[in-house]
């Protein structure tokens, strides 16, 4: 039997199991729930969600390459973890245990950098980010053993490997707001320029 994520979803299933995301008004307060894949669907609903920067050591974050076998934004770099809370649930804590089930590592010291909504077609699969993101930065704890079915390539970055992944084109949709969002909390922390 395949492993269960904290989400609800199985490592073998193609699309994952009836999943509710907290819905929210333009102010961020929450007005309901919705199945998972329904708020992805165009032309996308505004929910909830997290995205996590995790600091190594020497200053550079950890990012993933998200698994080609997902169903949502696949083969494309991101920040270290992306998800949702469940309905009435706490951002960091869900954040927490997202990073430990993609990447087997451990959070430490993390903090809200800021909230960003933004709504992104994927365009390899037509599906709607449009979310209330929680972004949040913290500091890695342990070395990264990624769930193949999760991610496919893990890597530690500057602010250089980032821009080299955004000429390439090889981002996520929302990975430029949520970043954005992120940067002076990276630059506080590591005393770098991001």
């Amino acid at each position: 039997m395949a492993d269960v994520h904290a989400d609800g979803s199985r490592a073998d299933d193609p699309v994952p199991a009836t999943i509710l995301l907290e819905t929210v008004d333009e102010e961020g307060v929450a007005i309901g729930t919705m199945e998972k894949l329904a708020a992805h669907a165009a032309p996308g609903v505004r929910h909830r969600a997290f995205s996590l920067f995790l600091l190594g050591d020497d200053g550079r974050v950890l990012l993933q390459r998200r698994a080609a076998v997902k169903y949502h934004s696949p083969g494309v770099w991101s920040n270290t973890c992306c998800g949702h809370p469940a309905p009435g649930g706490d951002p960091v804590e869900a954040a927490v245990r997202r990073v430990a089930e993609e990447l087997g590592v451990g959070a430490r010291d993390v903090e809200e950098a800021g909230v960003v909504e933004y709504r992104h077609e994927d365009p390899r699969t037509g599906l709607v980010e449009h979310e209330w993101n929680h972004t949040l930065v913290g500091t890695v704890v342990g070395e990264p053993h990624p769930d193949p079915d999760e991610v496919d390539a893990w890597a530690w970055a500057d602010a250089d490997a980032v821009a080299r992944h955004r000429v390439a084109g090889e981002l996520s949709v929302w990975f430029d707001d949520v970043y954005a969002t992120a940067r002076p909390v990276l630059a506080a922390r590591t005393g770098l320029a991001w």
